[in-house]
């Protein structure tokens, strides 16, 4: 009898398993910020689009396209940058861990599943439903296995990684500030950068109003909170009172992406230097105001 033909293996998720971000360093951390983007992977791998009812372009609506090209320059500022490389459609870890829809799978799950959430019940879990413009991903159901995998393989390695760089700039500096980086779509009415300092909860008064001067010096229109107040990340890690502060930043695909090809628009770089010259202004604080006083608006050179 004829042996039925062996899977194919699934190489790119293999290699996001072995490495599930990327972590670029300065040669020397000079500035107690460190940058995350979460969203900006594209590494899909093939058991991906197996599964999915959509097609490659499709399945990246709701990647934070080439944001961590844009914020590359921070190393050379002084601060590393941490950027995971699997898709956010595959697992999107600005979620608790927790927040897992389980009528996705077809058995109950082997890990702690939170009561539903909004965010939960739109499709926007750790492991999403739907894209960005609401289609939806898959096929089917999932093996209940696939979530214990993808959350041991990919969400724990990335937050452990981040974690890490937070500890490590706090001992180094007495403060930290995590900045995660995000991209918009883009609408008639959508400002071109949101600051999510989810009210002020997260982060110092004065660092949301030099982020927001900084860019209005670059010639962008700012918003605070609306319609991004900031996710999981700003929520883990702005711990104000004990020196550590959460920053999300949300730019308008509109500048610098043709969102129906999700291709780089030809003012890409215009963009680029224009985000880091304005990054270059909000990291020169003065680092003992912000270790002191939640009041930076005299902190900048």
């Amino acid at each position: 009898m004829a042996q039925p033909p062996s899977p194919i293996p699934d190489t790119d998720l293999a290699a996001l398993f072995a490495r599930p971000f990327r972590l670029a360093r300065p040669e020397a951390q000079t500035v107690p910020f460190i940058f995350a983007s979460p969203h900006s992977g594209r590494r899909y791998p093939q058991s991906l689009a197996a599964a999915s009812r959509l097609d490659p372009v499709m399945l990246r609506r709701s990647e934070d396209a080439f944001v961590d090209e844009l914020f590359a320059g921070v190393t050379m500022l002084g601060a590393p940058l941490l950027a995971a490389e699997f898709p956010r459609v595959f697992l999107d870890v600005n979620r608790g861990v927790a927040e897992l829809d389980a009528t996705m799978f077809s058995a109950p799950l082997g890990v702690p599943v939170d009561l539903p959430s909004a965010r939960v019940a739109a499709g926007l879990g750790v492991i999403p439903r739907i894209v960005r413009d609401g289609a939806d991903i898959y096929r089917g159901k999932m093996a209940p296995d696939e979530a214990k995998m993808r959350l041991e393989k990919l969400y724990h390695p990335y937050h452990r990684a981040l974690a890490m760089l937070v500890d490590e700039t706090q001992a180094r500096f007495g403060v930290a500030v995590v900045v995660d980086c995000h991209s918009m779509p883009s609408t008639l009415a959508a400002p071109q950068i949101v600051l999510g300092d989810r009210y002020g909860a997260s982060a110092a008064p004065g660092l949301s109003r030099m982020a927001e001067d900084a860019f209005t010096r670059e010639g962008l229109s700012v918003t605070r909170n609306a319609p991004f107040a900031g996710g999981h990340t700003t929520m883990l890690h702005g711990r104000v009172a004990q020196g550590c502060h959460a920053l999300q930043i949300e730019i308008n695909r509109g500048l610098y992406l043709d969102e129906e090809k999700i291709a780089k628009k030809p003012n890409f770089e215009v963009l680029k230097l224009k985000l880091t010259a304005a990054l270059t202004r909000i990291l020169r604080i003065d680092i003992a105001a912000l270790r002191a006083s939640p009041d930076l608006s005299a902190a900048a050179e």
